[in-house]
């Protein structure tokens, strides 16, 4: 009886069961791809706070690396934006004024129409006074020029309008172009600060706390014990020298200090642009922005040149490029530093080995020492 005994049905092959399944495959599948994706939560169990700021401050930096992406696909997909603008506004008057030559075209040749459009030849034949004649012929000898004139007019503008039309084909096409990669860096920040974010909040809080003593600590200015007449900036809690023959704050000292950096005051544009930053101090950091309530590294040091007369581009990697380049041991008030392999972060320099800077979400415009990150180099502006 076994032998004919009918086989079970595999729970796969009814449509619920089948359902489950594949849908509990599928979960396995997309729980396993994230895992392995730029998407999976940095943090893993039982890390020190120090191995959280490690691995928070790396995302901060990749974060600032798309951030002056963004800047400079921005800047290119603006310039685009008003050049395909501008085409479009002179394809719009080449129209017009090749309407208006159809016109004239036009009205010369109804005019010819009702003239019957004869041969002067037949004209003089038919006329019985050689002057009334003459008189006609230097007219029609103006239609005719006229005539020529206007034709050459819409030839002209219709040839010129055709290349208007394929120079927006083609500037509207990189215009998309740099739109769509402006929307990969967005997306790019904001995955990269989303990371932050979930690595933070895994933290105690006192975990927390140490994290946020221990970034205050490495971001405090050396000379922040210092004696002597002072000031402390908002959000860095650096203590600036005032200068009391000039007036000027810029000049600051402390055993941090660089070979050079006791320079003399900023004067000049370097004084006003390195005025307009300290008056930034505890502004946000806000990727992408350019003030005035609130900047990001490149942001804050192009308004600041900006407030001293000089225009500087938008991004760090071109920053870099738009003065005089200077070694550390030469560093001056007013000169903007670099940091990092990729350029991907600039503050202006202040004296003293210390700076002001946007430095990343969570830490407004600030004073810090030029030491806290790598330099990369050097730009004097002014």
């Amino acid at each position: 009886m076994a032998a004919h005994r009918k086989p079970r049905p595999s729970p796969l092959g009814r449509p619920a069961a089948r359902t489950a399944a594949t849908l509990a495959l599928a979960s396995a599948a997309t729980a396993t791809l994230f895992e392995g994706s730029g998407h999976a939560d940095p943090a893993g169990p039982g890390r020190t706070p120090a191995q959280v700021r490690t691995e928070v401050d790396r995302l901060y930096q990749e974060a600032e690396v798309a951030t002056e992406r963004y800047n400079g696909a921005k800047e290119r997909a603006d310039a685009a934006r008003v050049s395909y603008d501008r085409l479009r506004d002179e394809a719009a008057r080449r129209t017009e004024r090749l309407n208006t030559a159809r016109q004239s075209l036009g009205a010369v040749a109804a005019a010819q129409y009702r003239s019957g459009g004869l041969d002067p030849a037949v004209q003089l034949a038919l006329t019985s006074n050689p002057e009334d004649y003459l008189e006609r012929a230097a007219l029609a000898q103006k239609a005719g020029d006229r005539q020529a004139a206007a034709v050459t007019a819409v030839r002209r503008e219709i040839a010129g309008l055709a290349q208007l039309r394929a120079e927006s084909t083609d500037r509207l096409t990189t215009l998309r172009g740099h739109e769509a990669e402006l929307r990969r860096q967005k997306a790019a920040v904001l995955d990269k600060l989303a990371a932050a974010r979930r690595l933070l909040a895994r933290l105690t809080a006192e975990e927390r706390a140490r994290y946020e003593a221990a970034v205050a600590a490495r971001t405090a200015p050396a000379n922040a014990g210092s004696s002597g007449t002072s000031g402390t900036a908002a959000g860095g809690g650096a203590t600036v020298r005032a200068d009391r023959s000039s007036g000027d704050r810029s000049t600051v000292t402390g055993p941090g200090a660089t070979p050079g950096a006791a320079s003399a005051p900023a004067t000049g544009r370097a004084s006003a642009a390195i005025a307009f930053a300290r008056a930034q101090l505890g502004k946000p950091y806000v990727w992408g922005a350019t003030g005035p309530s609130a900047y990001d590294c490149s942001g804050l040091t192009q308004a600041a040149w900006r407030a001293a007369g000089i225009s500087l581009p938008r991004t760090t990697y071109t920053q870099i490029n738009a003065g005089r380049r200077v070694s550390r041991s030469e560093l001056a008030p007013g000169d903007l530093v670099f940091f990092y392999s990729g350029i991907s972060h600039v503050g202006l320099y202040i004296g003293g080995g210390q700076m002001i800077h946007a430095p990343r979400p969570g830490a407004p415009v600030r004073v810090a020492p030029i030491d806290e990150m790598p330099f990369a180099g050097a730009t004097r502006v002014a």
